[in-house]
């Protein structure tokens, strides 16, 4: 936290404001922005209404965007034991 209590650039936050986790990525005036964990698109937020993760919960955070991502077939390419959904699976036999 920085002296005036606003976290830092890069931490992770519970937004009590929208309800979302999202990682400090800088200072707008009297708010800050605030972009979700696996990227998208920034809000603003009141530093009053955040509060900092703790190890449990951005592990918790962590797990659910990548479930999100694989539910949509997003981000599995180069990670070991991910299930193929192109051609490329038959050609491999």
């Amino acid at each position: 936290m920085t002296d005036d209590g606003a976290p830092w650039v890069g931490t992770a936050v519970y937004d009590d404001g929208s309800g979302r986790v999202g990682l400090v990525m800088g200072h707008d005036g009297p708010h800050l922005q605030l972009r979700p964990l696996g990227g998208g698109r920034a809000w603003d937020a009141e530093p009053s209404r955040l509060r900092p993760l703790g190890p449990a919960e951005l592990l918790s955070a962590r797990v659910a965007e990548a479930n999100a991502r694989s539910r949509t077939g997003l981000g599995l390419a180069g990670i070991r034991g991910a299930p193929h959904t192109g051609p490329e699976e038959h050609d491999a036999r």
